[in-house]
């Protein structure tokens, strides 16, 4: 397969986009510098906020920012597009339809991977934006897959972690994450999807366990396997 050079539409937020950078590199089967990704990145830190837009809490529209940052990236070269932030894929047919450069849906892939690891019922952790487009619930019933999704009081935890710590600079909450977790235990879920790419960052410091799906995880093999690579096992 051809090598294709990867744009990577970064700033959603800056420290995933610097993680899935590194994730690639770790991840790509490669014994020089040659043998690695090739790979633009923007990161564009005014694309507005995607969860408040969709809450209707923000007049600022990320979609026609993001449609040009796909075009900078592919006016440097790009042939396959990512992009570290599952809320923008509430938006991803608009986008989608605004180039002809294929956008891995990390969606799609990551609920896809929770069928492949045995998954029935499915937990979603993710920005209150991605949760109310339900963009993560249809990809996992796609799957015939059970989606379960936070109460309430649990969601505004996980906007806390998301915002309140990563997004902010902090480091992880236990007492938080703890929360949580006993939430998806009492659910009954056999897999949970980090469908945040801030809770990728949460997965790293809190050394969560295999029960977690990473989306980041999935969209960085992804990248590397769409772009004619392989992905180190």
């Amino acid at each position: 397969m051809q090598k294709k050079t990867l744009g990577i539409i970064g700033g959603v937020g800056p420290l995933a986009t610097m993680y899935i950078g590194e994730m690639i590199v770790r991840r790509t089967a490669a014994e020089k510098d040659q043998d690695h990704v090739n790979m633009v990145i923007t990161n564009n830190t005014n694309i507005p906020d995607r969860t408040a837009f969709i809450l209707g809490e923000s007049e600022d529209n990320p979609v026609p920012v993001l449609i040009s940052d796909s075009r900078r990236l592919e006016s440097a070269g790009a042939q396959v597009l990512a992009i570290p932030c599952n809320t923008a894929h509430s938006f991803y047919s608009e986008l989608q339809e605004s180039t002809e450069l294929p956008i891995i849906n990390m969606v799609s892939e990551t609920a896809r991977r929770a069928k492949e690891l045995g998954a029935s019922r499915v937990g979603i952790l993710a920005t209150s934006g991605t949760i109310t487009t339900e963009v993560y619930q249809l990809a996992c019933e796609r799957n015939g897959l059970i989606p379960v999704i936070a109460d309430p009081k649990i969601q505004e935890i996980v906007m806390s972690v998301i915002y309140d710590d990563i997004k902010a600079g902090r480091p992880a909450n236990r007492e938080k994450w703890d929360l949580i977790e006993q939430a998806l235990k009492e659910a009954d879920c056999d897999k949970v999807i980090l469908g945040c790419t801030e809770l990728s960052i949460v997965r790293e410091e809190l050394q969560l366990g295999e029960e977690y799906i990473d989306s980041l995880l999935v969209l960085a093999e992804s990248a590397i396997e769409r772009c004619g690579y392989e992905v180190k096992r």
